[in-house]
């Protein structure tokens, strides 16, 4: 970093500020010793940072372990959320670095400003609250995805394109769209159980399944009696890894089954896309509540190991009147977001108070 500054000084630039990811927590320390100015970006939503504050309150009025009993209780101040809401379970003592990850997480140390991937239509109450804590400037300019070049490439997995092309066939808004990430796996039974639940349901349907989400077994390996792909014949595609900004914003697609990881999240509200919430950790949990509770806009499968259920809960989404009121709701969020962008929007003027900003804090560097 020092010799980088050096080489800005000799072509006339000089660094003015660092902007980092928020769990990059060691850079604050070189900011501060290159007496650089820094920046938080903070890629979750932001109800997920007061959660883990609540995390933190707990933990310091030892209330954790906390009541199994209780966990369906609201917590005070943090509306929609329950207790069994929270990012890390609670009933059982969280382990020392966990905790301490946690702490590093929500403090944003000498940092002179955050900036949120999100906006003031979804969040503007939590948002405030937070520049309230942290007493420093607040940027909410998302959605991020939304503000890169067209032909960016932002995925560490190759995307297979041949999706779009089948998509091209299918009817609007039939089509069901599968993928719980680049991280989060799921065991055997659920395997089975989420792709009878798929077949019985008689929906059209993408299925991401990485070649690690389940100890590294294809899918057709747990299916003795026949090839499940040659079961489906061209209801069903199954693919290790697709380009999830295009087929979310394929007319085609009128459901997308979710881990609800942020960035999953706000692509699905941006294309105003209804969702089936699968949480597995952390904010994935907090996003899911707001979706199904909060925004109304998805529903939280109730029994993952049951393939009626997972039938069920497909065809609610897809054909009957709720899955239509959450696509309407849908829309509408849809359509804030897309306001936010555009001049005058609040995402718009955030990103020029932002460069503002930074420009202020630039000359005071050069002084």
């Amino acid at each position: 970093m020092v010799q980088l500054m050096e080489d800005q000084k000799l072509q006339g630039y000089q660094v003015s500020c660092m902007i980092y990811d928020a769990l990059l927590f060691f850079v604050d320390s070189v900011s501060t010793h290159l007496k650089i100015p820094s920046i938080i970006l903070r890629p979750n939503m932001a109800a997920y940072m007061l959660s883990c504050h609540c995390i933190c309150q707990l933990q310091a009025e030892n209330r954790i372990p906390f009541p199994e009993s209780r966990l369906q209780e609201p917590v005070p101040g943090l509306h929609p959320l329950r207790f069994k809401d929270l990012p890390y379970p609670i009933t059982n003592e969280i382990p020392e670095w966990l905790m301490d990850f946690n702490s590093s997480s929500i403090n944003i140390r000498s940092c002179v400003a955050t900036i949120w991937n999100t906006t003031d239509c979804l969040e503007y109450s939590t948002l405030s609250r937070l520049h309230q804590c942290y007493k420093v400037p607040c940027f909410p300019i998302g959605p991020l995805h939304k503000l890169e070049a067209a032909a960016t490439a932002t995925s560490f997995l190759e995307e297979d394109q041949s999706c779009i092309s089948w998509l091209e066939k299918q009817p609007p808004n039939s089509v069901i769209y599968i993928s719980l990430g680049s991280i989060a796996c799921i065991n055997e039974q659920e395997l089975t159980e989420t792709a009878w639940g798929l077949a019985n349901s008689g929906i059209p349907f993408i299925w991401v399944l990485r070649s690690d989400s389940i100890d590294g077994s294809q899918l057709d390996d747990h299916f003795p009696e026949g090839s499940f792909k040659s079961l489906l014949g061209e209801r069903g595609l199954i693919f290790k890894w697709a380009p999830q900004k295009k087929v979310l914003a394929h007319r085609a697609v009128g459901g997308f089954w979710s881990h609800c990881g942020w960035n999953s999240t706000i692509e699905s509200i941006c294309e105003g896309v209804p969702m089936i919430c699968r949480p597995h950790f952390a904010d994935q949990i907090v996003n899911a509540r707001y979706l199904t509770y909060e925004w109304k806009v998805g529903l939280e499968i109730e029994h993952v190991l049951d393939r009626g259920s997972i039938e069920k809960s497909i065809r609610r989404l897809m054909l009957d009147v709720e899955g239509k009121e959450m696509r309407q709701r849908m829309l509408i969020m849809k359509d804030k977001l897309e306001a936010g962008l555009q001049k005058g929007g609040s995402s718009y003027e955030s990103l020029n108070d932002l460069t503002e900003f930074i420009t202020s804090v630039s000359s005071a560097v050069r002084q």
